[in-house]
């Protein structure tokens, strides 16, 4: 038995899992009438509505109970990880707990017991309280806190949405940083963070939480490098926002390893990338960080990349440590930015392309003008991993390839989905040509 009392309500009620059982039983296998019209259809829409609040107001009760009784302690669990082991989605089981274990916010559960508030709005309210506690210069005085829950219920009384009361918390916590010398959460650069998880299928899960200054500058350079960019054919760029800003941060990392971004003719590394074999295994590659990579990564990184193969021994034993001949010199960039001008796929400009071996040194090509040519970072894992190759869906054809011209330029040779005859393609910076007029 649970209380569902608030200290501001004037009604109490006793409730146990009998009523809630008969209530499950009243409720199953209901179904609306066939002929109900669209009045009925959302004045029942409406009761819904209010009646999962209120359901929402009763879970989040109880989830203050759970952790007033410590009922997880002895698993050594926390109460959200057990909402979750019950079926509740990561995000609603974290909303229920800031909900039920916040004190002091009888002003919102006056709304709630009643389904006038959504829990999603609860919970922004909540956040919102603590955003602008946090803010402070001096100690919120309980007049303060009483102020602002009234101006944040208020706004999700009016129909605004949890993001829109968000946002004007960080307002009133910005006001009230302004009056008290504090710090807003917006310019408070002790709370930026940024976590780096490897996921179950080899990938990097990255989250950052940045000031303003860092997501401005963030948000403007992805901004700037992640504009599309059309095909040589003409056509629409094929890639989706997050994949041309996936594309740009890459960019960005690549400028950010040259040292400066406006050097394009820099031979030291762009970035210092270990690679290791297994002596018995030698198909088995894999990454410092990241762990097991195909052959079709590990030669793309030969390209550009400052490479380090070494070779283990079962026990991981390093047997041999590879050396650092395959980038191209200082002078060969300058050759390739007055031939190519940019890159040659899609136009992008020299100091933000990549050095590309049209033969790739794994396969025995060599470090030299005529085996080269400048590609941007998005159209150089374009061309290596040449649209999937190797599955059911693709032929030998389905790729973009580079290849040298009779006339010591570089050709692009569409994949067939795009030319079935597959005709070359000069350069970018020489797109005007035809093979008739070459010279």
């Amino acid at each position: 038995m649970i209380d569902a009392t608030t200290p501001s309500a004037s009604r109490s009620a006793e409730l146990s899992a009998d009523l809630f059982a008969g209530l499950i039983a009243q409720l199953d296998d209901r179904t609306f009438r066939a002929d109900i019209g669209s009045r009925d259809a959302f004045a029942a829409m409406q009761q819904l509505i209010t009646l999962r609040n209120m359901i929402d107001h009763l879970a989040a009760t109880l989830t203050g109970e759970f952790d007033r009784l410590k009922m997880t302690a002895p698993q050594g669990r926390s109460v959200r990880q057990l909402l979750i082991t019950m079926g509740i989605a990561p995000a609603v089981a974290g909303r229920l707990v800031r909900v039920g274990t916040a004190t002091d916010v009888d002003g919102v559960r006056i709304h709630t017991v009643d389904g006038a508030i959504s829990l999603d709005h609860a919970d922004a309210i909540v956040l919102g309280l603590t955003h602008i506690e946090s803010r402070a210069g001096e100690p919120v005085t309980p007049e303060q806190r009483r102020d602002h829950t009234r101006a944040l219920v208020s706004q999700a009384l009016s129909g605004m949405s949890p993001a829109e009361i968000g946002k004007h918390a960080r307002q009133l916590g910005n006001t009230l940083a302004d009056d008290t010398s504090g710090t807003p959460a917006a310019e408070d650069r002790s709370l930026n963070s940024v976590t780096l998880a490897k996921t179950s299928d080899g990938r990097l899960d990255m989250r950052a939480d940045l000031d303003m200054s860092v997501g401005e500058k963030l948000c403007t350079t992805l901004e700037t490098l992640s504009a599309p960019t059309p095909q040589p054919d003409g056509s629409h760029d094929p890639r989706t926002v997050q994949q041309r800003q996936a594309d740009a941060l890459e960019t960005l990392l690549e400028a950010a390893a040259r040292g400066l971004a406006d050097d394009t003719v820099s031979t030291t590394s762009r970035y210092d990338v270990l690679l290791t074999l297994n002596a018995e295994q030698s198909d088995q590659s894999a990454l410092q960080y990241m762990g097991p990579v195909t052959d079709q990564l590990a030669t793309t990184l030969t390209c550009d990349a400052q490479l380090t193969v070494a070779i283990l021994d079962d026990e991981r034993a390093p047997l041999q440590l590879g050396r650092r001949k395959r980038l191209f010199t200082n002078a060969q960039r300058k050759a390739f930015i007055l031939r190519d001008e940019c890159c040659i796929k899609c136009g992008a400009p020299a100091s933000r392309t990549q050095a590309h071996h049209l033969r790739h040194w794994a396969d025995g090509g060599a470090t030299d003008l005529d085996n080269g040519c400048l590609l941007c970072t998005a159209c150089h894992h374009d061309v290596h991993d040449r649209a999937g190759a190797g599955s059911e869906a693709s032929g030998p054809n389905d790729y973009w390839d580079v290849v040298m011209g009779f006339d010591r330029h570089p050709w692009l040779i569409p994949p067939s989905t795009v030319d079935p005859r597959r005709r070359p393609q000069p350069a970018y910076n020489r797109r005007t040509l035809r093979l008739d007029s070459a010279a």
